[in-house]
């Protein structure tokens, strides 16, 4: 049944002024908070980039489940990338949960 739903999926580009270490640590505690992680959420030191993926709940009551994967890239000095995508399949009634989640997690981490 799942193969019939529609997807929405959001992707949003951050850049936030953190060393990369740093900016690893924080999408790891925002996107921790958010739902259960789906792999280890260790940070490994060196490396240019590191990939977070967590199920955190979306739509009505965070009933519906939306994957997020956040893949965090070195910037220069001081400064790290972020590239957010939320994706969640759709229902009858659309309640773009992929979209809300990203863009509410996105702000949680430009703070």
């Amino acid at each position: 049944m799942a193969t019939l739903l529609r997807k929405n999926v959001h992707e949003i580009d951050l850049v936030i002024p953190l060393p990369f270490e740093d900016a690893v640590t924080r999408v790891v505690h925002v996107c921790g908070r958010a739902g259960r992680p789906v792999g280890p959420m260790h940070v490994d030191p060196g490396g240019d980039r590191q990939t977070i993926r967590v199920v955190a709940g979306g739509g009505m009551g965070n009933m519906n489940p939306v994957v997020v994967t956040a893949l965090v890239t070195r910037d220069g000095v001081g400064r790290s990338k972020i590239r957010l995508r939320a994706a969640a399949k759709e229902g009858l009634i659309k309640q773009r949960a992929g979209e809300k989640t990203a863009v509410r997690l996105a702000a949680s981490l430009s703070m």
